[in-house]
Parts: structure tokens; C-alpha cells; sequence
């Protein structure tokens, strides 16, 4: 076997191990998923809680995906009014924040190789983290003892808290 033979197997491998190195990463980066609990900081993704008055909050949840952020903060209310030992809660405000100041920065990793003087090469660039803004989602709660009143804005907490915490990792 020649040197050049050796120096495109030794190319070749190289190539193999980045493809399985970058193989990896991607699929750590799309497997990783905020899992639900309270934000860290302001902004960060997770829930965030205030207690206004006596069976009345505020509760918040910070996600990427505008349909996450809604559940999440459900299910915070649901385990706001069962803490609290009540039965159900009324939605009586709220609103969804977006903030863009994140979008631009992300962390990434890149691998990359290259083969003698022949100039050959690959690299191979992974973005991790969300791709997107954080969506925040804002609600006012009211927390009840009881029977559930008959209004759409009125969620049964136990119900809330059974249908939702499958997709709270």
C-alpha cells in the first residue's frame, strides 16, 4: 500500500469519526428540552409564580414554543390551586409576551477536518439551544373551593394537573 493509499484511508477514517461525533451532538441538541420547573432568571425559560392575594395569583411560564409556554402556565395554576388546597381555578387575565433580544445569539458547536496538501476537507456546524424567541405566557387566577362553576375560563385543577404533566419532562 502506497502513502497516498494510506493518506486517504487515514482521511477517510477521520471523516467517518467526525460524521459520528456530529451525529451525536445533533442528537443531544434535538433530545434536550427545558424540562419543566422555575426559571432561573428573569427571561429564562420556566415557570414563575405571585401571589396577589388571598386565592388570587399570578403565574408565568417562559418557553420557545408559544403552545408549551400556555400549557406550562396551566399546569402551574392547576398545582398553585391544589397546593392550596382548592378545587378549581378561573383564568380572569393574561397575557403572551414575546422577546426577541435572544434571537440572535445561540450557542453552537462545529466540528471540522481537513486531509494534507491536497486541501480536502468537511466541517459541519450544529446550532444548539432554541432557535427561536421566548414566548411568555401571563395568567390571572382565581383559585375555588367546590363545585366548578359552568364557564369556559374555569378548569378543574386535578383534570389540569393529570392532562398536562405528560408533557412537562
Amino acid at each position: 500500500m502506497g502513502l497516498e493509499q494510506m493518506h486517504d484511508l487515514g482521511f477517510i477514517s477521520l471523516m467517518k469519526t467526525l460524521i459520528a461525533a456530529s451525529s451525536l451532538v445533533l442528537l443531544a441538541a434535538c433530545a434536550s428540552h427545558t424540562p419543566y420547573g422555575p426559571a432561573r432568571s428573569d427571561g429564562a425559560a420556566g415557570y414563575a409564580s405571585q401571589k396577589i392575594e388571598q386565592g388570587r395569583y399570578r403565574v408565568s411560564y417562559t418557553d420557545p414554543d408559544a403552545g408549551r409556554s400556555h400549557d406550562m402556565a396551566l399546569l402551574r395554576a392547576a398545582e398553585i390551586t391544589l397546593q392550596e388546597g382548592g378545587d378549581w381555578f378561573e383564568v380572569t387575565g393574561g397575557y403572551t409576551d414575546q422577546d426577541n433580544s435572544r434571537s440572535g445569539s445561540r450557542s453552537s458547536v462545529s466540528v471540522g477536518g481537513s486531509s494534507g496538501s491536497y486541501g480536502s476537507g468537511v466541517g459541519i456546524g450544529l446550532p444548539l439551544g432554541s432557535s427561536g424567541p421566548n414566548i411568555t405566557t401571563v395568567l390571572d387566577i382565581v383559585t375555588g373551593k367546590g363545585d366548578k362553576p359552568d364557564r369556559p375560563s374555569v378548569y378543574d385543577a386535578r383534570s389540569v394537573d393529570i392532562n398536562l404533566r405528560g408533557n412537562a419532562p
